[in-house]
């Protein structure tokens, strides 16, 4: 990997929609995000640290559920487990994407599978569906003198404008990047509702 392109960007969202391909490579993960996302029912269960659990809610609900192949539309929040919140397309549009063809994370997928138009879910994903644990051989070091000016702890850099790495630490004679995904090894919780199916 070449780091004399190094460059400076500022990412300020996460988009949980579709994987970009070369991320998704780099972390050896199937479906993408910035960004990634759920699975339905009509009970609640207890939610764990350890595994996937929903809290659904009881919603007027029409037609048949989501299946693979329906263009779907769906609202979400999603927050991390000390309840930051990471993303939202209630400021937007809503989330449009394929079932069952990895066009988001696999939790996210599975979440929305079932699912009715109206009805609303809560679902927590573990990393192993979500963006995968953190993989130690994707941090490594580049000289300081290769790192954009006055680059800081947090910042997003462009490595050969193909893959992104955040800034983990500053050092007299080195800067160390992290270029798995900002959320490698964390679980995600997704409140969800479903707008619309198009088979």
């Amino acid at each position: 990997m070449h780091l004399d392109m190094l460059t400076l960007t500022r990412r300020t969202s996460i988009l949980v929609t579709v994987l970009v391909v070369a991320l998704s490579a780099c972390n050896g993960n199937s479906a993408n995000g910035e960004d990634g996302a759920a699975d339905g029912s009509t009970t609640a269960t207890t939610a764990t640290q350890d595994s996937t659990s929903t809290t659904t809610q009881s919603q007027e609900t029409t037609g048949e559920g989501a299946q693979d192949g329906d263009i779907v539309s769906v609202h979400y929040i999603g927050t991390l487990d000390d309840g930051t919140v990471f993303d939202s397309s209630y400021e937007g549009d809503p989330l449009e994407f394929e079932v069952g063809t990895d066009q988001v994370i696999k939790g996210f997928d599975d979440a929305v599978h079932g699912m009715v138009v109206g009805e609303k879910k809560t679902v927590r994903i573990p990393p192993e569906d979500a963006y995968g644990p953190v993989d130690q051989e994707l941090i490594f070091q580049v000289p300081i003198e290769q790192a954009p000016d006055n680059v800081a702890v947090g910042d997003e850099v462009l490595i050969d404008g193909v893959v992104y790495g955040r800034v983990t630490a500053i050092a007299d004679t080195e800067v160390t990047i992290d270029t798995n995904n900002r959320f490698a090894g964390q679980a995600l919780t997704f409140e969800i509702e479903l707008i619309s199916i198009n088979g």
